[in-house]
């Protein structure tokens, strides 16, 4: 095989595997046990292990940031078949400050960062949490992550505008709700940042109980966010799972466009 070659195969095995190639499939499924082992990890770190199973985390960690890097490596090598209209080293640099490309580099950061530059080990522990990036890994290997990461891009303006609405709402029922109770209770409603913790648990239904009106006017506003915001937070679900049956619609369709073309000529096939 000549060196493009081996260039694009390689970006076919660790790009999201097709259904027959099982050189790419295990090689996703591989990176998927060993991100779900790393979260573990991160979880098992704040528990008090034997010295020996922490030994034992150490390897695996340390076995798993020299795979990461590879991959890493290997994705930036192969950036030019990821973004075939640029030039090699605009497509790198694409690829680079791409959000998964960023993702992988903060999921191995933390390991080599204390070789570069002398760090207190307080701020080292707190950048290990940065190894839980490494779940967003997963998004990048299985289909329906990906499908889930399409359906949000192309809601994204919808999404946004009723987040907006229901953040807006948050800000006027916090200032409002400050004005009505701050005389009442000053202690518990001391600033708006106070209201808009009351507004956002009243507005999600949660209502925690630890912050809430006493006055007559202020119980009548919490009663009319609450009913907002039975509506208004299950706009965005309202809109994630319009894009979902949309993009199973899509999916139907394009299956039964292959089916009505032969896979190997293109001529239609007459039923």
């Amino acid at each position: 095989m000549s060196y493009t070659q081996i260039k694009k195969r390689t970006f076919e095995i660790i790009q999201a595997g097709e259904e027959d190639d099982l050189p790419s499939k295990f090689f996703d499924v591989c990176l998927i046990i060993l991100v779900l082992l790393n979260v573990c990890l991160v979880i098992a770190d704040t528990f008090s292990l034997p010295e020996k199973v922490q030994i034992v985390s150490k390897h695996i960690e340390t076995v798993s940031v020299i795979i990461f890097t590879i991959e890493y490596i290997l994705r930036i090598w192969t950036a030019d078949f990821l973004y075939p209209e640029k030039k090699w080293i605009f497509a790198k640099i694409c690829y680079f400050f791409s959000f998964l490309a960023l993702i992988d580099l903060l999921a191995i950061l933390p390991f080599y960062l204390p070789f570069v530059i002398a760090i207190d080990l307080r701020v080292l522990r707190m950048l290990r949490i940065i190894r839980l990036f490494r779940v967003f890994k997963i998004n990048r290997y299985t289909d329906a992550f990906t499908s889930i990461t399409k359906v949000l891009i192309n809601k994204k303006n919808e999404l946004l505008s009723s987040i907006f609405v229901v953040l807006l709402l948050m800000i006027v029922a916090s200032v409002l709700m400050y004005s009505i109770e701050n005389r009442a209770q000053p202690d518990v409603f001391r600033n708006a940042f106070d209201a808009l913790w009351w507004a956002l648990a009243t507005l999600t239904t949660v209502g925690y109980g630890d912050i809430y009106p006493i006055t007559v006017i202020g119980k009548i506003l919490s009663a009319i966010i609450a009913i907002l915001g039975i509506g208004l937070v299950a706009v965005p679900t309202g809109i994630i799972s319009a894009g979902f049956m949309e993009s199973i619609e899509k999916n139907k369709d394009s299956d039964d466009d292959e089916i009505k073309y032969c896979p190997y000529c293109g001529k239609e096939i007459k039923g």
